[in-house]
């Protein structure tokens, strides 16, 4: 398998795989929450295709949503007032409004799979390498590939086809609904800024949570490495029940443990036409032994944990957190080194989180059993 990086927004490389995972973790939504009253208004807006883009692919692969859309049970923000206007076509996410039932409305992310500029080139790319010419018909083009026809051909969709990563399996990624054109909606989250300033307990709570997802993408039953080419707060989402997910996975890599030291010769049978939505057909893969196993780590203890923690607790509890957190973001230090300092700070944060119906995703299990 090798090694591969998936990106959403700039850069990308492995977009479908990505969206497969996406659809085989699909499950539904956490229970419905009522919001104020939507009015139902007729829509004044021309929905089409292109803004979906539907006009080039029809994203080729997942469970199609595009009816929601239509039947405006899934709405952007702006379309609860009675001026019903498409936000505009170059953003990469928008906030959105879902129902099954037109009465009660969840919240959603309705995110693109890149920015538009970046759909051109990508387009303009698979057409001159099959057909050396700037327009063609996406959809028919990937459908003839070897890798298309596999997926059509099969029962079912198994790890040998793609990688799966379903959220019900315990992986930190959104719950995904849906996907239409080139647009992905899934459960709404909370970017993580927004908790920046929270109590002490929920900041423990957080950065607890968040090492742990760290160690478990180094560490899980399949042997895989998920890593990060950069962090910042907008990498991770809460969900309302508190619970903390990889929401942005633009710059995340996975390298197969087992099989990553077989690089340059059996990636070769990766570079079909899909290859093409990241950058030149032609271009070289990312060596797996540039990644190391405990970047995560300093990334997050770099760029994230100081800001969730800094001043959250009186001494000599916050002078102990800072002195985990320079080890653990210490580039310097070898991996057992980093490793040890975050897994020390995880289980110094432990207690200092509190148990009540404000951590829902481990409430009340956390009353009773210590391991929550």
């Amino acid at each position: 398998m090798g090694c591969w990086i998936y990106y959403l927004s700039s850069n990308v490389v492995g977009l479908f795989p990505l969206l497969q995972f996406l659809t085989l973790s699909r499950s539904p939504l956490s229970e419905a929450t009522t919001s104020p009253n939507v009015p139902h208004v007729k829509p004044s807006y021309s929905f089409g295709r292109t803004f979906l883009g539907l006009d080039k692919c029809n994203a080729c692969i997942g469970t199609s949503i595009c009816k929601k859309f239509f039947k405006e049970e899934i709405r952007f923000d702006s379309w609860l007032s009675p001026r019903l206007k498409l936000p505009p076509s170059y953003l990469l996410s928008y906030s959105g409004n879902y129902t099954d039932d037109a009465k009660s409305w969840r919240l959603v992310d309705i995110t693109r799979l890149t920015t538009k500029y970046q759909h051109d080139q990508a387009d303009k790319r698979i057409c001159t390498s099959v057909s050396n010419t700037k327009a063609c018909s996406i959809e028919r083009v990937l459908r003839k590939t070897e890798r298309f026809q596999k997926w059509l051909k099969a029962k079912r969709l198994t790890p040998d086809l793609i990688q799966i990563f379903p959220d019900v399996e315990g992986w930190p990624f959104p719950r995904y609904l849906g996907s239409c054109g080139r647009l992905i909606v899934s459960a709404s989250t909370r970017p993580l800024t927004e908790f920046y300033s929270s109590s002490p307990d929920v900041a423990a709570d957080l950065a607890f949570q968040l090492l742990s997802v760290v160690n478990s993408m180094g560490n899980n039953d399949l042997n895989y490495l998920f890593y990060f080419v950069r962090v910042d707060a907008g990498t991770f989402g809460i969900f309302n029940n508190g619970h903390l997910f990889i929401r942005d996975a633009s710059t995340l890599g996975i390298i197969d443990k087992q099989e990553g030291s077989q690089l340059i010769d059996g990636q070769q049978e990766y570079r079909d036409i899909f290859s093409c939505l990241a950058s030149d057909c032609q271009s070289t893969f990312l060596s797996c032994k540039t990644v190391r196993e405990n970047q995560n780590f300093i990334m997050v203890c770099q760029e994230i944990l100081p800001k969730l923690l800094k001043g959250k607790f009186l001494q000599p509890v916050q002078e102990k957190i800072d002195s985990f957190l320079r080890l653990c973001a210490n580039s310097f230090l070898d991996s057992q080194e980093v490793n040890d300092a975050a897994t020390k700070l995880a289980e110094f944060l432990r207690p200092l989180r509190s148990c009540d119906s404000r951590f829902a995703y481990r409430y009340p299990d956390c009353k009773y059993n210590d391991k929550y």
